[in-house]
């Protein structure tokens, strides 16, 4: 009789049972403020994203008709970018995920070591991505973006390394503050993205965004790509903006990441890799 009892409450549906895990991943939620940006941040840049596309194509047809491989070329080279950036930080977080960085770090190993290895890692991963889909867009769109020739190489230089800059930046925030900040991981280059001109010109976008976008090296090189596919010309003064830029990015995201090395293995996160 007690078993069929205790059979019939466990078969009802506990209002009081559901409240309390509800609870509980709100708690969770109310605790990790990345979350919380999270929730907000993807709707608000497809919105500013797709509304700045929309007033740059209005009456433009005819010139997005003379570049009919803009966009391609746009969606390749902004793929060099987010891929550099996932390239270093979700190699991380699986070594976090793995628990093995306080394994890593009993050998000789050194953090700048560590970091060097997770730039060469993100290289390839990339390169092998990005290759991949351009050569599979010849046969399919019958276009090349390897027809942009020798400025292609700066292109991809200044986005790879722009996006270790910001993989650095993020690796050391989610060693610091633990996996319940890995989500900028996946959001954190995206940010840049309606800054960044990727789609449509900076002339587009309003002028104090504008000044933002001046100290962002993606801005300058897809104004420059732009410049070489419709105006059959390569912009030296971008170039060299985005490559001083990266500098000074590439050398501020290996300090954050080494910065906030040093505070987790003063606190111990090293060995305690959780939330």
């Amino acid at each position: 009789m007690s078993d069929r009892v205790t059979a019939q409450r466990m078969s009802v549906l506990s209002l009081r049972r559901v409240a309390a895990m509800a609870l509980r991943y709100l708690y969770l939620l109310r605790q990790s403020w990345p979350r919380i940006l999270e929730l907000m941040y993807w709707p608000t840049v497809q919105m500013v994203l797709w509304g700045f596309i929309t007033v740059f194509l209005a009456g433009k047809t005819p010139w997005v008709a003379q570049a009919p491989g803009i966009f391609l070329s746009a969606v390749l080279l902004w793929d060099v970018l987010f891929r550099s950036q996932l390239g270093v930080s979700l190699v991380f977080m699986e070594e976090m995920w793995s628990r093995n960085l306080s394994q890593l770090f009993v050998s000789p190993l050194r953090p700048v070591e560590l970091v060097f290895a997770l730039l060469t890692i993100s290289l390839v991963r990339t390169l092998i991505g990005v290759c991949g889909a351009a050569l599979v867009a010849i046969p399919i769109f019958h276009y090349s973006i390897f027809d942009l020739g020798l400025p292609l190489i700066a292109f991809f230089t200044n986005l790879i390394v722009m996006g270790w800059a910001v993989g650095l930046v993020v690796s050391g925030i989610i060693l610091r503050y633990g996996l319940g900040a890995e989500s900028i991981a996946w959001f954190a280059i995206f940010a840049l993205l309606p800054l960044s001109g990727v789609y449509y010109p900076i002339s587009v976008l309003p002028g104090w965004v504008q000044s933002i976008s001046f100290f962002l090296p993606a801005s300058h090189v897809f104004e420059g790509m732009r410049a070489v596919i419709i105006d059959g010309a390569f912009r030296v003064d971008l170039l060299i903006n985005a490559v001083v830029l990266n500098a000074v990015y590439l050398a501020a995201g290996l300090a954050t990441f080494l910065h906030f090395f040093k505070v987790a293995r003063r606190g111990g996160q090293l060995l305690q890799v959780g939330e």
